[in-house]
């Protein structure tokens, strides 16, 4: 994997999922890879209770319950739609399940308001077609087509914001289980293309998005809504965080660890601000950022590379101070005056009662403020 920036969770836990795959005897639905019961504990981990004899990581943090409910939807006829705030984990969660049950998380199309038809079902090899005519050879089939020609998981990102006419040509794959192909002699066995045993469509939407291109009631049907809820639980957000960033320190070779007390003030940071944003009584009072769990990931990754290359190799409250508000400061000036109103108003304060790093993380907010204004 050292020669790819970011491995696809099939090749990153293959070691992993070849063991699961060997002691696996459950029963497995269709064309799986592992049974419900591998999928669920290789997405969250081993306990001792399994009996197992070696331990599996947990990989994504959440309540089994919306684990199992996803594979149980998979299973079925239906497709899954994973929706939630950003940050919450779906596309991870959506990545993972596609790994485990099918060995390839990469038949993905993403949604944006330049996603065609052609994404989701298939286009034509120009060249080929005027050298030899259209044919199952010059056709270019798309993620999702690939996936119901080999019975695998077929994922789709962002589906609101994809425009209504790409969202309903799902529905017809989601229902009929095929893709007719028009172009091709109609008595050929070319000319539809059936889904196998196995296939499911994994979809993801953000929630903040509601609004942008609204699903219809017939697309909405064809799939079991799984709602991912933000991560409120103290140690639940710091295994998260410290997941993350030990991954992201194994990419960068950096030999650190975490000091505990400056991943709860990171903590307690997020927190102070997503309460005064749901206290605020309109948007301008609100900073831009979602403040996600993935958010302080990326807090967290930006302040140990600035110390790392340009410190003294380690990680400061300054550092993550500045960071913090380098991050979140989108708009200015609305966002560094809430920023500057909460140094001003909780860390100044709590600095002066509780001492800590408290003191050292509100000058490095302040200076990085100032330097910003």
């Amino acid at each position: 994997m050292s020669d790819l920036l970011r491995a696809p969770a099939e090749i990153k836990y293959a070691e992993e999922l070849d063991w699961l795959e060997s002691v696996d005897d459950g029963h497995k639905p269709f064309s799986w890879r592992l049974s419900p019961k591998m999928v669920r504990l290789f997405v969250l981990g081993s306990e001792r209770a399994d009996g197992l004899d070696r331990e599996i990581s947990q990989k994504w943090f959440g309540e089994r319950s919306i684990v199992e409910r996803a594979i149980v939807t998979l299973a079925s006829d239906r497709g899954l739609l994973l929706i939630g705030d950003p940050g919450t984990g779906k596309s991870w969660l959506a990545e993972l399940l596609a790994a485990a049950i099918s060995r390839n998380s990469t038949l993905v199309v993403q949604g944006t308001a330049g996603t065609t038809e052609d994404h989701i079902k298939y286009a034509w090899n120009v060249s080929m077609v005027i050298a030899k005519g259209q044919s199952r050879e010059s056709m270019i089939p798309s993620p999702i087509m690939t996936a119901m020609e080999s019975g695998r998981i077929g994922r789709f990102e962002e589906l609101t914001r994809s425009t209504s006419d790409v969202q309903d040509a799902l529905i017809s794959i989601l229902s009929e289980k095929y893709i007719s192909v028009p172009e091709l002699d109609s008595d050929s066995d070319d000319s539809i293309v059936f889904a196998k045993p196995g296939f499911s469509v994994i979809a993801t939407a953000n929630s903040r998005d509601r609004g942008v291109n609204d699903l219809s009631s017939a697309l909405k049907r064809r799939f079991n809504f799984v709602r991912i809820p933000v991560v409120t639980n103290k140690k639940s957000e710091a295994d998260i965080v410290r997941f993350r960033t030990e991954e992201l320190l194994r990419r960068h070779r950096i030999e650190l660890d975490v000091p505990p007390t400056l991943l709860d003030v990171l903590l307690q940071s997020f927190a102070d601000l997503r309460a005064s944003a749901a206290a605020a009584g309109s948007d301008d009072e609100k900073l831009e950022s979602a403040l996600s769990t993935a958010e302080q990931i990326g807090v967290l990754e930006d302040s140990i590379l600035h110390g790392n290359f340009f410190g003294e190799r380690t990680l400061t409250a300054r550092t993550l101070a500045s960071s913090l508000v380098g991050s979140l400061a989108r708009r200015d000036p609305e966002d560094l005056a809430i920023l500057n109103k909460y140094l001003h108003g909780v860390v100044e304060p709590r600095s002066k009662d509780e001492g800590g790093e408290w003191p050292e993380f509100l000058e490095g907010g302040r200076d990085a403020i100032a330097t910003l204004s």
